[in-house]
């Protein structure tokens, strides 16, 4: 038996404490206009405080919606709360949609895409300097890309059963994710190639950089075989993240080089300087201004207390769910996420933390990981594509194929705990999207461009219409609608109240944030006497 099929076999006498996986999911989406154009106004005072409401708040761009979820024990209902939220929005939003697609709608002169504003608190402009920074360094149209973060935890159970390595649950857990996470690392592609619906982008959004993309119409520019192009060069890339790399074979180095990529100065951010006309610019002229920046597929999270710096509570108290980063939005689902798409993403999360993940060598960084990645966005449905795996070539059909195999029993084990079909049913929808590259998401939106004779533009625009007449179509239950007003009346007056209790400047409150950053001492992963 080999060791993937005895740490399978470990799990499936315990399929109950399955019922115990938790699952969020924040969705972003751009408020635009009637014709499809990015919405200038305000973060509708209608929608609350996107300071400190707990459901809806913004992204980067003022524009930006981010919608978040509660955690749930199950998909159905997440997906419910995902719906209302989205409902609610619907129903406030004047003359304005949701854009659903992740590459943005026509945009305006980056002068003019507004950053998002959370108010005058020293909490609100520490968020708001912290996106000038952004977009002083990766441009203001890059803050419009928009996609769907999957939370996803464990039971610490799990690791129990799993017989995970560690002296105390803090460092269990932290290794038992981490290990999840370099399995991501290694099968991600998988991901870029089944659900990546990005395969083009507006001419609007391309104008003075540079590419090799295609014109697919007048209006329009795309990789024939692209599968996610929010997700190659083409999205949050530059020269000083591309240096760095992270290490996730163990916690202590990965938070050393977090905490040395947000402390060491970088040479064209010190060229900007963090004022303008006396005007704070960014943070910092670090490599990152805070960790957050760092973008990546998958993220380690810990929830933080106020003020608290996030590589500060992972030092504390270890490693709490993993955050995947990498989906599109589906745009053919109004809430930019389907069932299926969800019980796939908690099989191939739990696949993940149950198989056998040996660490990474070369410093703990798999070149060849990355490079698969990069190469399923821009060609994952080229006929014959080729991957590499412990430096051999294979094919990514071949591949894909193997891995759902791998993953059939945990589809199996989560249906039995939950009494259901989906996870399997999920499994076998991308069974037929290996065997046919016109049946993934990126393949159908190219053919419906086709066969619409639409730009992506139109195309989208119509079908967010559509989204819309969905959503608003049948009202909230009255229940449900006052919870969300109450949430509104509540989230103004907090920040209002947060807002009050300033007793700093900002500069000192920068500073005091900014002294708070200690190289991390993992305590709790120290051996015991």
């Amino acid at each position: 038996m080999s060791p993937s099929s005895e740490r399978n076999a470990l799990l499936r006498p315990h399929t109950e404490i399955l019922t115990q996986i938790l699952r969020g999911i924040e969705k972003e989406g751009l408020r635009v206009d009637e014709q499809g154009k990015l919405a200038l106004t305000p973060h509708p005072s209608e929608l609350g405080s996107a300071l400190t409401h707990p459901k809806i708040t913004t992204d980067y761009a003022e524009a930006l919606l981010e919608l978040i979820t509660q955690t749930h024990a199950n998909v159905a209902s997440l997906r419910e709360e995902l719906c209302n939220v989205h409902r609610f929005v619907a129903g406030k939003l004047q003359h304005e949609l949701i854009w659903n697609q992740s590459m943005p709608p026509l945009l305006p002169p980056e002068p003019e895409i507004p950053i998002a504003w959370y108010g005058p608190s020293n909490t609100g402009m520490l968020k708001h300097v912290y996106r000038r920074g952004l977009a002083e360094r990766y441009g203001k149209s890059m803050q419009c890309i928009a996609g769907v973060h999957y939370n996803f935890s464990l039971p610490d159970a799990v690791w129990s059963v799993l017989n995970t390595d560690g002296h105390g649950i803090e460092e269990v857990r932290s290794r038992g994710y981490l290990a999840l996470i370099r399995n991501f690392t290694r099968y991600s592609w998988l991901l870029m190639y089944l659900f990546g619906a990005s395969p083009a982008v507006s001419e609007n959004f391309l104008l003075n950089r540079a590419h090799q993309l295609e014109r697919f119409d007048a209006d329009t520019f795309y990789l024939p075989h692209a599968t996610s192009l929010r997700m190659s060069d083409l999205g949050y890339n530059n020269k000083a993240q591309s240096e760095l790399e992270l290490c996730y074979n163990d916690i202590e180095t990965f938070l050393k080089r977090m905490h040395d990529a947000v402390t060491t100065p970088w040479p064209p951010y010190q060229a900007i300087g963090t004022h303008r006309d006396d005007q704070w610019i960014q943070l910092n002229t670090n490599l990152l201004q805070i960790e957050n920046e760092y973008y990546s597929s998958i993220r380690p999270k810990r929830a933080v207390e106020r003020g608290e710096r996030p590589s500060a509570a992972l030092a504390a108290r270890g490693v709490q769910y993993i955050e995947v980063r990498c989906l599109d939005i589906d745009p053919e689902c109004p809430i930019g996420i389907s069932a299926q798409t969800c019980a796939f993403m908690d099989t191939f999360l739990l696949f993940c933390a149950t198989e056998e993940s040996p660490m990474f060598p070369n410093n703990g960084f798999c070149r060849d990981s990355s490079n698969n990645f990069s190469v399923v966005a821009k060609r994952g449905r080229e006929p014959g594509l080729q991957l590499i795996r412990q430096n051999k070539p294979v094919a990514l059909s071949a591949w894909g194929d193997e891995l759902l195999e791998r993953m059939a029993p945990y589809a199996d084990m989560l249906d039995q705990a939950y009494q259901t079909t989906l996870h399997t049913e999920g499994l076998q929808a991308q069974k037929l999207k290996l065997q046919d590259t016109n049946e993934t998401p990126s393949g159908r939106l190219l053919q419906a461009l086709k066969k619409s004779g639409q730009s992506l533009h139109d195309f989208t625009l119509a079908q967010s219409r559509q989204h819309h007449e969905t959503l608003t179509r049948t009202p909230l239950s009255p229940t449900v609608q006052a919870e969300f007003e109450r949430l509104t009346a509540q989230s103004l007056v907090d920040q209002i109240n947060i807002e009050k209790s300033d007793c700093e400047s900002f500069e000192n409150y920068v500073a005091r944030y900014h002294a708070a950053l200690k190289p991390p001492v993992v305590v709790w992963a120290l051996p015991t006497e």
